[in-house]
């Protein structure tokens, strides 16, 4: 049985790319914070599955719930980090997104008093333009990343990456676990988030079951927030990205639970230490 790698995006509602434009971070303080009740539910699900996931945590949340993040490492799950403040990786300097790693990493492991080694860039960020990216994770021992999406969309995308584990660095250990993908009447979408909440469950469950007829572990990602159907609305938000975030949120918990019920599911960590040791003994394979 392949085992797939269950993430969440540890994220407040008002930290998404949709509405970066129309909320500025320095207001983020003001706002009403709903990651914490939120973020609790989902560990609810999971318990009653006995699941165990990997919480892509911003710093900035780890900073300011600490008791949050030790509840999730009590409850045996992964805590790796989503960067500081969402600032997606191709807006960044090399060295500022070193030392955006680092306020991050820092800001988890205190809360957490658990070791991070995984990293998922926020909206899937590392693409062409930051081809230093995986190096400096690599620098910074990090032993995989998960912030590759193997396709085209308006707000990320890397289309020419692989669909399974590689190796981003020659020479380095570091391991890349992009998103899995899927298809939908000819159209590529990713496993998880909006897609996940707007199309019928059946359609990632079939990408799960796809990925493991070839023996590659899916990687499936949502959020906190989209299991509250009740967090503020965004007035001035652009109308595409108010339907992508609002759509069927009062849906999802119980689609979660039907796909986690329905498939193996482990820690991101878990699945990408199995997937370094595929990747050697392909190797070892290749050159004996």
């Amino acid at each position: 049985m392949v085992v797939n790698a269950l993430s969440v995006d540890v994220e407040d509602w008002f930290q998404v790319g949709a509405f970066e434009t129309v909320i500025a971070r320095d207001s983020w303080d003001s706002l009403e914070h709903r990651v914490e009740a939120n973020t609790t539910r989902v560990l609810e699900i999971f318990a009653a599955r006995e699941a165990k996931a990997t919480f892509f945590t911003l710093g900035w949340v780890a900073e300011r719930y600490p008791a949050l993040m030790r509840r999730i490492a009590e409850a045996g799950h992964e805590l790796a980090s989503h960067g500081w403040d969402h600032a997606r990786v191709f807006t960044l300097e090399p060295e500022a997104f070193r030392a955006d790693l680092a306020r991050a990493r820092a800001a988890i492991e205190q809360a957490s008093g658990q070791r991070v080694t995984g990293y998922r860039a926020p909206s899937f960020s590392i693409d062409a333009r930051t081809p230093w990216a995986h190096t400096i994770l690599a620098e910074e021992g990090y032993r995989y990343s998960s912030s590759i999406a193997p396709l085209r969309h308006d707000h990320y995308g890397f289309p020419e990456a692989p669909r399974g584990a590689y190796r981003p660095i020659a020479g380095a250990s570091l391991i890349e676990l992009p998103v899995t993908v899927a298809k939908v009447l000819g159209r590529e979408v990713t496993a998880g988030g909006g897609f996940f909440r707007l199309l019928p469950g059946s359609v990632i469950g079939k990408a799960v079951r796809m990925a493991n007829r070839e023996g590659r572990p899916a990687v499936f990602y949502f959020h906190p927030w989209e299991v509250d159907p009740g967090q503020p609305r965004v007035a001035e938000a652009p109308l595409k990205s108010k339907l992508r975030h609002y759509s069927r949120l009062g849906a999802m918990a119980g689609k979660l639970d039907t796909l986690i019920a329905g498939h193996a599911w482990g820690r991101t960590d878990q699945v990408a230490a199995r997937e370094a040791e595929r990747l050697e003994r392909e190797l070892e394979a290749a050159a004996a």
